[in-house]
């Protein structure tokens, strides 16, 4: 069953051209998404399946409308807060504080 996350094995939506020197990161926060990957990976708090299934959890326009980095926070939190390594209101709280840092 194909589902609005395995877009990359369809055909006709045209050839995928990056640029030629284009960074692994285009943003700070990508990098350290990256490491917070690997962190939790490596903690045990989840496997390579469970990662990929709680990006599958996204709804499609959330999924469509975010970065491939955007999908793995989407999924950590999931994972994250389901295991009950962080509750809701941590995450909540945390978002705050970072939004109100970038005003």
């Amino acid at each position: 069953m194909n589902g609005i996350h395995d877009l990359g094995g369809m055909d006709g939506l045209g050839p995928i051209n990056p640029a030629k020197e284009e960074p692994r990161f285009k943003d700070e926060w990508e990098r350290r998404m990256f490491g917070l990957f690997v962190s939790c990976f490596a903690g045990g708090h989840y496997n390579v399946d469970e990662f990929r299934h709680a990006i599958e959890r996204m709804g499609p326009a959330h999924y469509l409308q975010t970065s491939y980095y955007e999908h793995w926070l989407a999924s950590l939190e999931t994972l994250l807060t389901d295991k009950g390594v962080v509750t809701q209101e941590e995450l909540d709280a945390r978002k705050k504080f970072i939004a109100m840092e970038d005003a």
